[in-house]
């Protein structure tokens, strides 16, 4: 029976207080992140991990100490393995923090698969996630000699096991709230700087096709629904709407939010933090009538059962 491994691909998190540091400077350090040559980078990545340790460490004090992301993942990858059946196996590569890349690839050659599929647990492409972690991949099995045949997915914004996983979990929260014009959807992405997508990044046209796909599916043509983005750090030009001016504006006009993420498959601090109590508390200070926040898909039966497609098709 021929052996098949599948990468899971994500951003990764510390896993103690201790890690924030060296979290923040390898992810900082990626030239996907700041485009600058290598040892000026390396220099920067250092300045910026500095200013960001005491509020980053901050967040993950609030989690209890540990980003909970790899154990999210390993929960889809356990997931997937019973999808696909007992001739697959499931890795985990993180971008930014253990396991990373060369452990996994380390870990993927000793297992000697006959065929490789690579899948980022990004649902839409960018460059400073999907792009950066494949190149990682690349990097690290040219340097261990990894051959096996390998094919990657590159993206599946509208992937239909994602779309009904949403509309599924958004449905239930909006059944909460009921209907009519007293309810907004807010349908919140990671942001992402306005320079990368101005090079040609196609990060918030598939954001907008996933949220048009979920409204699509949600089948209700009186849905208030916005796209809006979070997370923006420093200085720099994001692309908006930003999520918490959507809180704000629902509050100026008395509006209930549902308020879903749909670029994170998984629960970390964007979501249990971000979204659970930052933005919660910018919703009652600004007079929101009621916030729901939907889970991510995580294993959800709908969308373990789209990425096991995927990866059947995968060529």
């Amino acid at each position: 029976m021929a052996r098949l491994a599948v990468v899971l691909f994500n951003l990764g998190g510390p896993d103690g207080l201790d890690a924030v540091r060296p979290f923040l400077a390898n992810l900082f350090s990626d030239p996907a992140i700041i485009a600058l040559p290598a040892p000026l980078r390396w220099a920067v990545a250092r300045l910026i991990a500095g200013r960001r340790i005491k509020v980053a460490r901050d967040i993950y004090a609030r989690l209890g100490g540990a980003s909970p992301l790899l154990k999210e993942t390993r929960a889809q990858a356990a997931a997937l393995e019973a999808a696909l059946g007992p001739e697959a196996r499931a890795f985990v590569a993180m971008r930014y923090w253990h396991p990373l890349t060369a452990a996994a690839v380390a870990e993927v050659a000793a297992w000697k698969p006959d065929r490789i599929v690579l899948l980022p647990l990004y649902p839409q492409f960018s460059t400073t996630t999907t792009q950066s972690s494949l190149a990682a991949w690349r990097k690290e099995a040219a340097r261990a000699g990894l051959a096996a045949p390998t094919a990657a997915i590159r993206d599946y914004p509208t992937l239909p096991g994602l779309i009904d996983a949403q509309a599924a979990l958004i449905g239930a929260a909006l059944a909460r709230l009921g209907s009519g014009a007293g309810v907004r959807l807010l349908l919140s992405a990671h942001g992402l700087p306005k320079r990368t997508v101005a090079r040609g990044d196609p990060y918030p046209e598939q954001v907008t096709a996933t949220a048009r796909a979920i409204v699509a599916r949600l089948a209700r043509p009186d849905l208030d629904w916005r796209v809006c983005y979070q997370s923006r750090v420093g200085p720099v030009q994001w692309i908006g709407p930003y999520t918490d001016d959507e809180i704000r504006r629902a509050g100026a006009e008395r509006k209930s939010l549902v308020v879903a993420p749909i670029a994170f498959v998984s629960e970390h601090s964007e979501t249990l933090v971000e979204l659970d109590m930052d933005y919660a508390r910018v919703a009652e200070q600004a007079g929101v009538r009621d916030y729901l926040r939907v889970p991510t898909v995580g294993t959800h039966p709908a969308f373990i059962a789209g990425l096991a497609a995927l990866v059947r098709e995968a060529r």
